[in-house]
């Protein structure tokens, strides 16, 4: 080979291995491409929020959030009731009005009322024959965007009885309802030895804490708790359970005996009462029957109202139109409590601030046909009415009266949607809010405390002092021309 030929060689030798490294490195930036591409696809897919409702994917759902730059997710309440399985309503319920700050939601088994600016809800279990409220809390209050109310996750999770869980790091809403959640961990029980899941529906909320309250045998009323892991809470052996949600305890009951248990079987309340109820959960107490007579006690079962009296609470259907959310608490303080014939009133302390005095609390219209409705509480002032000797007066939240018991009635008026409150008293009638305006009375709204309009507390008595006078003048008048 000569020179010529060999010179040829190498550069056709280094022009094919230029060519090697080139298409090499193509094929190198071209991995590198896809292998960017794709992470970057797996980037924007991760980072795009997707929303879950029991398992299954729900973009119109998850079209209807708002997130907060701190991570607080707001829902439409109205909006979002129809994917939970819940009708909704504005107003409030048995209430129902076109007043857009307040609206309510509600299944075959419970009712949830949500107020603009207020974090706390109200929910009445309708398969519960007491028609007491139990209320719950949130950090966040309910709020409105484009006249729409919105409340956190946490409300929703609350009023709707949901599972609502936001991984911000995986951009990942997971969404649970609690008949999903009975439906999925009804099979499970079975592995760990227990015949069914009770059907009350106060206890099946325990699955939304990780609970749930078992029967060992479907042919015997024999019942226990355990975690979702199968462990042992409270043994299989009690013969009824009842979850308490607002308080997280469990109402057990043995040898017609009941008693309160805590999640982790420490007895708070000692099993040796005929029956328990709930009363408030804030003032952490409750009604105790104990040989057909009642009392009320606290949540470590110290006896703040002695066992002794014939009645705690009273009946408030009637008064319907009131808005009465509790029928053991009135206007967030009083008691009322019946011994033989006669009423008292007792504050959340268990302090008797009434005597046993008043015939009943409350005047009922003899019928409703002249647009009279029956009158328990003016809301707004935070006053009760009460009746003795078929005569009426109005009691503030400390007990005291507000005028001598001269009133022939004190009702409701309802004209459209607003509500008036009339006193009759020697044929003329006044306008009880008048009244307790002149009278220097009010409610802060925003601690629901008592408060007075004027800050000189003797013209705040001398006006009272006033009206009482005045009116006793006209009833002592009006008894004078009987004569």
């Amino acid at each position: 080979m000569n020179l010529i030929e060999e010179s040829f060689q190498n550069k056709e030798q280094k022009k094919k291995k230029r060519t090697s490294i080139i298409i090499l490195s193509i094929i190198i930036l071209l991995v590198i491409a896809i292998i960017s591409i794709a992470a970057y696809l797996i980037y924007l897919q991760n980072s795009t929020l997707k929303l879950f409702l029991n398992g299954k994917e729900n973009d119109k759902l998850k079209q209807l959030l708002m997130i907060e730059s701190d991570g607080t997710v707001y829902v439409p309440i109205k909006e979002v009731a129809e994917y939970l399985e819940y009708e909704s309503y504005n107003g409030e319920y048995m209430e129902k009005s076109e007043e857009t700050s307040k609206c309510y939601v509600q299944n075959e088994k419970e009712v949830a009322n949500f107020t603009l600016g207020s974090n706390k809800i109200y929910k009445l279990d309708l398969t519960d024959s007491k028609e007491n409220y139990e209320y719950a809390y949130a950090k966040n209050p309910v709020k409105a965007s484009n006249g729409v109310l919105y409340a956190s996750s946490e409300m929703i999770e609350q009023a709707f009885n949901v599972s609502f869980q936001y991984d911000q790091e995986k951009n990942r809403i997971q969404i649970y309802t609690m008949p999903y959640l009975i439906q999925n961990y009804s099979s499970r029980i079975l592995d760990y030895g227990y015949a069914e899941i009770s059907d009350v529906f106060a206890n099946q909320k325990t699955i939304l804490k990780d609970m749930i309250v078992v029967k060992k045998d479907k042919d015997k009323d024999i019942y226990g708790v355990i975690t979702v892991q199968g462990d042992v809470i409270l043994e299989n052996k009690y013969d009824n359970i009842t979850y308490l949600p607002n308080v997280g305890d469990f109402l057990v009951e043995t040898n017609k005996k009941v008693g309160i248990l805590s999640k982790s079987g420490q007895t708070k309340v000692q099993i040796i009462y005929d029956s328990i109820e709930l009363m408030d959960s804030d003032a952490k107490l409750y009604v105790a029957e104990k040989d057909d007579k009642y009392g009320v006690i606290d949540f470590n079962g110290n006896i703040k109202v002695y066992i002794e009296n014939d009645e705690i609470g009273m009946d408030i259907s009637q008064f319907d139109k009131n808005n009465i959310k509790s029928k053991y608490l009135l206007m967030e303080n009083l008691i009322p409590v019946r011994r033989d014939k006669l009423w008292a009133l007792y504050d959340k302390n268990g302090k008797q601030i009434v005597d046993f005095k008043y015939d009943v609390f409350g005047y009922v219209a003899s019928n409703s046909k002249n647009n009279t409705f029956n009158l328990l509480v003016i809301p707004d002032y935070n006053v009760l009415v009460a009746c003795t000797n078929k005569k009426y007066t109005l009691l503030n939240s400390s007990g005291e009266e507000l005028f001598a018991p001269v009133a022939d009635a004190i009702y409701m008026t309802i004209e459209g949607q607003k509500k008036h409150y009339e006193i009759l008293a020697n044929n003329q009638q006044h306008d009880a809010e008048e009244l307790l305006d002149k009278s220097g009375i009010s409610v802060n709204t925003t601690n629901q405390n008592q408060t007075t309009k004027s800050t000189n507390t003797n013209s705040v008595n001398n006006n009272q002092d006033t009206q009482r006078s005045t009116m006793q003048e006209n009833n002592d008048q009006t008894n004078s021309e009987e004569q």
